[in-house]
This record gives C-alpha cells, sequence and structure tokens, in this order.
C-alpha cells in the first residue's frame, strides 16, 4: 500500500522545475455540499504546465489574473467511489479561486463519467509522450484528453497547458496560441462560464450540453441536461429524453422564454445558427462582477453573482421558476408542492426510500417506496387471498406522467377502479371527462394544487392510489372512555376520581403508544420521562455494564421493545458526557453505529436510551476464557463491520465525528453479530471546514494514538490507530495492553509487535488466537494483518483512511507489506529487557 500524502502539509511558496509542479493548495476536505473553503493565504501566477513537469496531491494551477484554480479535490462519501464503500474519491478540477470566492465552488472536473480515483496513492497530472494531457494513477492512465495531437503538432515536446482567467483549460501549441488541441470548455460538466458555449456542430453531430451532477456531494452525472438543439430552443430534459421546459425561439436579443437575459443589464450574448452550427453564450458586461450559470441537482438551471457583502452567492435568476415543474424532481409516488417549505412529500401508504439521497438532494432517483406490499399476487384459483387492494383518493392534483388508458369502454368510476384492481401492475387510476387512465409502476410528477393555502377538490383532478387494505385500518375507538366521559358529570365523586385515574391511564398509554410509534418509526430522538424508564428498567434493577461516565441498566417498555438505558453520574462530566452522545450520535442512522432511541433530561438526571445489543460487548467474547470463541468468519465481518462504520463518521456525516475511544468494550454485538460501535461521550465533531482539532487527551491506554501524548492536534487518524489494536485483538484473541511479566508495568503494547515481526518473516498464522484451531482463511488472515499494521503506524499520515481500510478488507484494493512501528517496536524492546 503505498504511504498516503499529509493533509496538513505548511503551505510553501511554488517553484518549477523539470519533474514537478509544485504549489500550495488549501485544505480542500471541505464538505461540498457546504461549499465552505478559507480563503487561500498565498497566490501565484504559474498557470502552465509543460512536457516533464506534473502536478499531485496539493499543488495546483492558478489562472493568470488569479481568478480560477485547477488540481486534485477530495470528494467525501461519493457514490462513484469504485470501492462502493462511500469513502472519498479524488478527482481533477476547476474551481473560482479562494482568494476571489472563499467559498468551494466546482465548474469543472475531469472523468466526469468514469471513476473518480480512489486510494492512499497520489494521482497525477502530466502531459504524456503522445502529447496528450493524462492523470496517472499507481501507474496506469485513468483519464486522457484523447486528442489528435500529432496531427496539429509534430513536436510534442511543445504541447503546454493552460488554465485561462475565463476558467477554460487549454492544451496547445507552446508557439502557436491558436493551435489548440483541446480544452474544457468544449466538455463542459454542470457549469457554463461566460465566454464557454453550449450548442451542436451541425456538421459532426457533437453536442455540448450541460448535465448535472448526481448529488451536492457526487459529481457523476445525474438525470438532467440541458442543451441547444437544431431548431435553435434550448431544452431542459430528464433523463435525456423527457422536454420539461424550452427557452423559447432567440428574438435577436434574447430568448423569448427568459426575458430576465437582459432586465439586469448584467451579461451579453451571443446566439449563432448557421449551416455548420447552433450555439449560445454569455459574456459579462461589467469584468468586475463574479458570475456563472449551472444546472441544479433539483433540475433548475441557475445564475448567480458573487456578494462580497454577504460573502456568499446571490441568484439572479432560476429556471423553471417553480421546483414542481421539473419533471420527477421528487421522484416516484411522492407529490410536489411549491407552496411548502420542502416540497416534496410522500404519498399516503408510502415512506422515503433513500434518506440518504434526500439529504444530499436527490429525491429523484429513489422517491417513496410502499409501506405494505399490495396484496394482488395473493390469489389462488381466481380467488382473492386475505384482503383486497384499496384506493385512496388524492384530490387536488396534477395527474402523474405517462398515463394509459383503459382497454375498451369504461362507463363509471367503479368500473375503473375494477379494471385497476384487476391488473397487479396496475398502481393507480384516475376517472373524468377523458374517461379512465391508468398508471403502471412508479407515479412520478404529481402536483398538490392548492388554493388559499389548503387543498380543493375543485381544483385539479382526483388520483386514486392503490394500497393494500391494511393500510385503511383504523385504531379503535376507546368505548370505556367514551362512556365515563359520557356520564362523568352525573357521578359522585367517587366516579370521577375513577375517571381520572382511567384517564391518566389512558394518556400515559397514548404517550407510549407515540413512543413505540417514533422507535419504530425511526422518526427522531424520543424524549423520555425519568418515571417512564425507571419504570422500564424496574427502578434500574437489572444492570449490563459500566464505564467511567454512568450505568447501563437492561429495560423493556410496554410493547416487549428491549432497550439499554444509561444512567450518566458525576455533574460535570455527565452533562458533558450527554450533550458528547446526543450531538453525535442521536441524529446518526447506520448499520454499524448503536442506535439512539432517546434520552432523558430532568433536573440532574441524564439518561441515554439505546437499542439493546443482546450479544454484550466484543471483549467479553475476545477475553473471557467462559465465552464461545468466535469463528474467523465472524470475526472477520466484525472487522469489517466496525471499518464500514467508522469510515461513515469519518467521511460521510455533515460534520466529521472522532469517536477518540475504539476499544472492543465499544463495539457491541447484535443479535446476528452485526457490530455497533458505541459510547460517544469522548467523541468529536469536527467541521469540514478543518482538518484537525485541538482536544484534552482521551481514550484508553493501549489505543492511544502516538500523538495524544505528543500534544498536537488530532485528527481522525486516530481513530484509525485505535481501529489497528482492535483489528489486532480480533485475530489474536489476546489484548494487545497485557502485561507478560509481573507487575513491572513495562509489557504492554507487546502482541502488535510480536505480530509484525511475524508479518514481516511471513509467518503470520502463528498469531492467529489457538481457540479457532487453524480454521481460517489464510488470504484473509495475511490481509488484516497487513491492515492493523498500516494503522498503528507512528506518523499519522502513513495510516490509511477508514475508506481505504474497508476497500482492502473488501478485497477491492491490494496492500503492500508496512514497516514496522518504530516506536512500538521501541517500548516492546523495553519491555522485552525488562521481562528478561
Amino acid at each position: 500500500m503505498s504511504v498516503p500524502r499529509p493533509i496538513d502539509q505548511p503551505t510553501h511558496r511554488p517553484h518549477l522545475n523539470s519533474s514537478r509542479l509544485a504549489m500550495p493548495l488549501p485544505v480542500l476536505l471541505a464538505l461540498l455540499c457546504a461549499l465552505h473553503a478559507p480563503a487561500s493565504s498565498a497566490s501565484t501566477a504559474t498557470y502552465s504546465l509543460s512536457p516533464g513537469q506534473s502536478l499531485a496531491g496539493d499543488d495546483k494551477l492558478v489562472s493568470s489574473g488569479g481568478k480560477f484554480a485547477l488540481g486534485f479535490i477530495q470528494i467525501p462519501g461519493s457514490d462513484s467511489n469504485p470501492s462502493g464503500s462511500g469513502g472519498n474519491s479524488t478527482q481533477l478540477g476547476i474551481w473560482f479561486s479562494l482568494n476571489r470566492v472563499p467559498k468551494l465552488t466546482l465548474v469543472w472536473v475531469a472523468n466526469r463519467g468514469g471513476s473518480p480515483v480512489a486510494g492512499a496513492a497520489s494521482p497525477e497530472l502530466t502531459i504524456s509522450g503522445d502529447g496528450n494531457l493524462v492523470i496517472v494513477d499507481r501507474g496506469k492512465v485513468a483519464w486522457s484528453t484523447r486528442a489528435d495531437v500529432t496531427a496539429n503538432n509534430n513536436n510534442n515536446n511543445r504541447t503546454v497547458l493552460l488554465l485561462l482567467d475565463t476558467g477554460n483549460l487549454v492544451l496547445r501549441s507552446a508557439s502557436n496560441a491558436s493551435d489548440v488541441m483541446w480544452q474544457s470548455f468544449d466538455h463542459p460538466t454542470d457549469t457554463l462560464l461566460p465566454g464557454a458555449t453550449i450548442g451542436l456542430d451541425k456538421v459532426t453531430g457533437r453536442s455540448r450540453r450541460l448535465v448535472s451532477r448526481k448529488n451536492r456531494i457526487d459529481q457523476a452525472p445525474g438525470a438532467y441536461s440541458m442543451e441547444l438543439g437544431r431548431s435553435g430552443v434550448v431544452q431542459m430534459l430528464w433523463d435525456a429524453s423527457v422536454p420539461y421546459w424550452s427557452s423559447g425561439e432567440w428574438n435577436g436579443d434574447y430568448f423569448s422564454s427568459v426575458p430576465e437575459m437582459t432586465a439586469r443589464h448584467l451579461i451579453g450574448s451571443t446566439f449563432v445558427n448557421d449551416d455548420r452550427e447552433v450555439s449560445f453564450a454569455y459574456h459579462l458586461l461589467d469584468e468586475t462582477i463574479t458570475m456563472y450559470s449551472f444546472l441544479d441537482v433539483s433540475g433548475q438551471r441557475k445564475m448567480l453573482v458573487w456578494q462580497d457583502a454577504t460573502r456568499d452567492w446571490v441568484t439572479v435568476y432560476v429556471h423553471p421558476t417553480t421546483q414542481c415543474e421539473v419533471h420527477a424532481v421528487c421522484g416516484p409516488f411522492t407529490a410536489c408542492d411549491d407552496s411548502a417549505p420542502a416540497p416534496c412529500s410522500c404519498m399516503k401508504g408510502f415512506s422515503v426510500g433513500s434518506p440518504e439521497d434526500w439529504d444530499l438532494d436527490d429525491r429523484s432517483t429513489s422517491g417513496c417506496r410502499r409501506n405494505t406490499q399490495l396484496n394482488c399476487a395473493s390469489i389462488s384459483n381466481g380467488t382473492m387471498v386475505g384482503m383486497a387492494d384499496m384506493f385512496y383518493a388524492m384530490p387536488a392534483v396534477r395527474l402523474p406522467y405517462n398515463p394509459h388508458s383503459a382497454a375498451g369502454y369504461v362507463a363509471s368510476a367503479a368500473e375503473c377502479e375494477q379494471v385497476c384492481l384487476s391488473n397487479c401492475s396496475c398502481t393507480a387510476y384516475s376517472f373524468g371527462s377523458g374517461g379512465c387512465s391508468m398508471w403502471h409502476g412508479g407515479l412520478l410528477n404529481v402536483k398538490q394544487r392548492q388554493i388559499d393555502g389548503a387543498s380543493s377538490s375543485g381544483d385539479g383532478e382526483i388520483l386514486h392510489i392503490r394500497l393494500a387494505a391494511k393500510e385503511f385500518r383504523t385504531r379503535k375507538n376507546n368505548s370505556v372512555v367514551i362512556i365515563l366521559v359520557a356520564i362523568g358529570a352525573g357521578l359522585n365523586a367517587l366516579v370521577i376520581l375513577v375517571l381520572v385515574v382511567v384517564l391518566r391511564r389512558t394518556r400515559r398509554n397514548k404517550r407510549y403508544s407515540e413512543t413505540l410509534d417514533k422507535i419504530h418509526g425511526g422518526s427522531g430522538l424520543v424524549s423520555f420521562r425519568y418515571s417512564d424508564l425507571r419504570r422500564a428498567t424496574r427502578d434500574f434493577s437489572e444492570k449490563i455494564g459500566a464505564g467511567g461516565f454512568g450505568s447501563v441498566f437492561k429495560g423493556s417498555l410496554n410493547d416487549s421493545t428491549t432497550i439499554a438505558v444509561k444512567r450518566l453520574y458525576g455533574c460535570y462530566q455527565q452533562e458533558k458526557q450527554f450533550r458528547a452522545e446526543v450531538s453525535s450520535i442521536g441524529i446518526l442512522h447506520h448499520t454499524n453505529l448503536v442506535k439512539m432511541v432517546g434520552f432523558c433530561c430532568e433536573g440532574d438526571k441524564k439518561l441515554l436510551v439505546y437499542e439493546h445489543m443482546p450479544n454484550s460487548s466484543l471483549d467479553a467474547h475476545l477475553f473471557r476464557s467462559s465465552a464461545k470463541a468466535l469463528n474467523w468468519r465472524t470475526r472477520y465481518q466484525i472487522a469489517l463491520g466496525v471499518a464500514r462504520g467508522l469510515a461513515y463518521l469519518h467521511e460521510s456525516c455533515l460534520d466529521y465525528i472522532i469517536h477518540c475511544d475504539i476499544k472492543p468494550q465499544n463495539i457491541l454485538l447484535d443479535a446476528l453479530f452485526v457490530p455497533k460501535i458505541a459510547d460517544f461521550g469522548m467523541a468529536k465533531l469536527l467541521t469540514r471546514d478543518f482538518s484537525r482539532v485541538m482536544t484534552t487527551t482521551r481514550g484508553t491506554i493501549g489505543y492511544l494514538a502516538p500523538e495524544w501524548i505528543s500534544g498536537v492536534a488530532i485528527t481522525p487518524k486516530v481513530d484509525v490507530y485505535g481501529y489497528g489494536m482492535v483489528l489486532l485483538e480480533i485475530i489474536s484473541g489476546r489484548m494487545n495492553a497485557n502485561e507478560e511479566c509481573g507487575s513491572s508495568g513495562d509489557g504492554i503494547v507487546y502482541f502488535p509487535i510480536q505480530m509484525a515481526r511475524k508479518l514481516l518473516e511471513g509467518n503470520v498464522m502463528s498469531f492467529v488466537d489457538d481457540r479457532l484451531n487453524g480454521d481460517v482463511i489464510v488470504d484473509e488472515v495475511e490481509r488484516a494483518c497487513k491492515v492493523a499494521c498500516w494503522c498503528i503506524q507512528d506518523r499519522e499520515f502513513e495510516r490509511p483512511t477508514m475508506g481505504k481500510v474497508v476497500q482492502i478488507l473488501e478485497g477491492l484494493v491490494e496492500v503492500d507489506t508496512p514497516p514496522m512501528p518504530k516506536l512500538l517496536e521501541a517500548i516492546a524492546g523495553r519491555s522485552h529487557s525488562a521481562c528478561t
């Protein structure tokens, strides 16, 4: 495995030599959806790249006027990451210089349709032997301009790459500026900069169009595109085939549907439509302003201008003007309402398909999915088994996209319903003046129409959505309560007292019912009352764990849902622990993170409620002699699951989260031995504007990275170190901090070095837990040992990211033999001497 470059190299003066172009790049690990980055502290006039030079790591090209920068940038949590792990990927991109626009704004990326570069190895941008611009990753060409350079320039050594002040990346002859072999303006992504064109070459058929990105993070092509066709009209398309907006014809000054083009006197336009091409470009009338246009993830084309006073982008105009006019913007089985704060919502009987996608503004991909499957398939010999499906009437809507007319004559709404009900693929119908219309599959483009802020059946059509009969069941009324309320006024004080008792019990049951609905529906944290938790835990009678900040008790709610309740103690630490856990884990949802159900905060009573893990913590299975030994397959899946959970915390959250105390005691196992990272009381939140943070030493001896002891600012790599120690313990079944020789206290942290030596000797099998009796997969053992040794390297930048660890353990990336961790080797040497 190649050693990763440190992410916090000091800024240095750029210099140019025969082998490398070295320039500073501000730390660009900020999440792209936040688009915040610190202003660059240094500027440079170096804006070209010649043969023999390369751009890598934190190097960058800056345009001559300092408007734009080019370099490699990390894309956190990108779905296009070839590993599929959700870890960081690297792409070559152009953005507005942070000196001009101190809010990271990408305007172009290379290799958009392919796989981004992923891995600890640093990719390089260089000019190849044939004169093309290439990205080389681990010795292989990951991307190339593929221009016919030799036909235009016989001397490839004179080819030069320049980043112009227009934001155009140009590969041309060094001696002839008009001899352009390739330029980024011919290959736009989602952004149209001033001076760039969209259009169609009528001779070759080549089109220059904009394509939205997949979501706020992922730069891969999305569902929406904008193009200028032969008719001379700009169209926006969904899935490259369904038009949903048109600019109208060019009238000599502007497109007829876009009068805003001239209203603000900010831009001038150039429109060409002849035998060779049809094209459109715009230019700034005031060169002091910073402006650009792009096709947003939402499917809307937006024109923005930078405002120094607010240090933010300001919208000039948007098309289409309303979100609900964008085709399929909310995805299947949704309704769009432009008057609502959040325009997209799920239809009755449906829930959000992928909350992760929705959080990143990609709703069109997953939309909503059924809560209960239809019963249509339950037909035997023509007889329905169970209850038939039913229909929910949704009034005042714009009907979905792509309706189908019912075969034959349908005279009434009841007949239309029966026709739909008899077809298992029919998901909705509508009966009106146009007859019987039906829809199959996902329902797209349903828009909720509003009158005076309320839905009205008098405006729009009525859509009948097919649902399982179970969706129409309602809770039975509490007849006892109704009778008692009706006769309560005529009863004496005793009856009134009974009524009060009944009502209190009913409210308590209702509160429990609502609480259970929240727990099982995943609708957020539940605020418990202390008395409820005391009752659920039988007055905190069954203690199942304890830590430095409190004890954990097993409890049960009314529906037999088992919970774990952590009761915190210690005044200051109690408050600190409570805030740390709620703020870090309370809003997270991941298979390998323990789920927080809710909390209680009443005065000095601070309690946290989690899902219960029936198989306790990992240390109980690794270190207790009475426990049944975990087999190798289970151990490997636990190691992979913990790595995925940490990768999510480090690379996919809105704010980076450093756990700070990774150890077997904080890894819980559910009924299927799926690992869940727990105990976030020491966690540290790191905003994406920063790559490291200063904090007091925290964690457990034996799992502490060297930087904790040295007192420097920490990064997520401290968790990587702790994970490496845990991985060694999973393999060996022994504690890394065990003392080998009595009470000397000098024998800790010995097994990691023992394993590292055996790894270098090619004898890792002797390090495997004896209880496994050799029943392991040798390749996985060697892979895990190598990963563990890379994770416990002394210098943090030599350790891999957790996203890289996931890729290696999944077998997607090969890993080299790591060097011996020198600091641990020295400690082990002293320990061995003391024991001798």
